[in-house]
């Protein structure tokens, strides 16, 4: 489609993610195992033939132009898919973001401009939305998502009329009526969008923000209507939704596919398949090429290069690349991130109440090695990321504390590079 220019907004930090966020920006996390959150925008925008794509980068900005130039090579050759940094030290909002970029998106000389998030778990043949903006003459079109009404006030909601026609737009608020949350996908015609933003920038005291100021503004004034999209969708805004939507995909019957027609594109690397042990069990789970698994994996999404060893059980838990789980040891109902090291003898997870996740999620961040016969009882707490190589840090404990003969108030993690 060469009359629309999408924008993927990927700048944020990811400030509720805690430890997973402080060396990536959210957009690169890895998802279901050798995914990146990233690659869902992206391929929607590809399997709806939308060429033109813009995504603004901000915090943590070198680590993502690098993955999305790898990503590029593999998957949209022929796509003008352009990284954007921001033209100041970093963006205010998400509205300043595409202000910044306003005049390249006026270059494209497209007629529309669709404005994405970077960190939504979704499939979405954007053609059926744009068709849906132009068939009710619309100047700004809001895709919604119906969602439980008691979790309406973490998103930004829409009232609307018979027609669709959005006549409140409430941003994360109590006083909100409504359980159609806003996608963070917004289409705007790009005259609107330029008068919008313009007006923003010059207004003091404006979040510069499309859910706080666009959008509410642009409900005053121009017709703005909402495409309530039927299937499935996941904001992933904190730990635990991260949590959670990753193991929705190991059910028996899961509600959203990676592959199918249209599956999710992303940067490939060349591992070898999985290797599993005679003695090994793997039961409902994700386990990607060039992991090495002679334990029990249960419940669980496995990054590639991971190794549980012999004896070793991981259940329930996302277990990032290249981490390493120790012979006997159990990682239960956790996330351990990137290059982990899990001793001998060790038991993450003591305690382990699956129907309350949100309350149960134990997290290490990168580079954390956890020594052999440890153990760590859980109350949602996060073990740091790794610090410079030889030093050893003091954490805050899990309820228990850690081992005997350790302090129950603090616990000490020896860190490698």
């Amino acid at each position: 489609m060469n009359n629309i220019t999408a924008v993927i907004l990927a700048g944020g930090k990811g400030e509720r993610m805690g430890v997973l966020c402080q060396a990536r920006p959210k957009p690169s996390l890895p998802f279901a195992g050798k995914y990146r959150v990233i690659d869902f925008s992206l391929s929607n925008c590809i399997y709806s033939g939308i060429n033109n794509i813009a995504v603004l980068t901000d915090y943590r900005r070198a680590h993502l132009a690098d993955y999305i130039h790898r990503w590029r090579l593999m998957n949209a050759r022929r796509a003008n898919l352009r990284v954007l940094e921001p033209k100041n030290e970093s963006y205010s909002g998400t509205a300043d973001a595409v202000y910044q970029n306003l005049g390249l998106i006026n270059k494209d000389k497209t007629d529309t401009v669709l404005i994405l998030a970077a960190d939504h778990v979704y499939k979405l043949d954007y053609r059926e939305m744009l068709a849906f903006h132009h068939r009710v003459n619309a100047d700004v079109t809001v895709g919604v998502v119906p969602v439980p009404p008691a979790q309406a006030a973490r998103f930004g909601t829409v009232s609307v009329s018979a027609d669709n026609r959005i006549s409140d737009f409430y941003e994360k608020s109590l006083a909100s009526l409504s359980n159609l949350a806003s996608m963070g996908i917004y289409i705007f015609n790009r005259k609107i969008l330029g008068e919008r933003l313009t007006e923003d920038a010059a207004r003091p005291g404006s979040p510069h923000d499309f859910g706080y100021s666009i959008i509410p503004e642009a409900v005053k004034k121009h017709r703005v209507f909402a495409y309530v999209f039927a299937g499935y969708w996941r904001d992933i805004g904190t730990i635990d939704t991260y949590y959670q939507t990753n193991l929705e995909l190991v059910r028996a019957r899961p509600r959203f596919s990676l592959d199918g027609t249209s599956p999710v594109l992303t940067r490939e690397q060349l591992y070898e398949p999985p290797c599993i042990g005679s003695q090994a069990g793997i039961m409902n789970s994700l386990v990607s090429p060039g992991c090495v698994i002679r334990g029990r994996v249960e419940n669980s999404v496995l990054s590639p290069r991971v190794w549980v060893d012999e004896g070793a059980v991981v259940r329930d838990s996302i277990i990032m690349g290249n981490t390493f789980i120790g012979r006997d040891s159990i990682v239960d109902g956790c996330i351990l991130d990137e290059w982990v090291k899990v001793g001998v003898h060790s038991y993450l997870g003591l305690g382990h109440i699956p129907d309350a996740v949100d309350e149960n999620i134990i997290v290490l961040g990168q580079g954390v090695t956890v020594p052999p016969d440890t153990i760590v009882e859980r109350k949602r707490k996060s073990i740091p990321e790794r610090s410079p190589a030889g030093t050893v840090m003091t954490v805050v404990a899990f309820s228990g504390g850690l081992t005997p003969g350790v302090s129950t108030d603090t616990s000490t993690v020896k860190v490698v590079s």
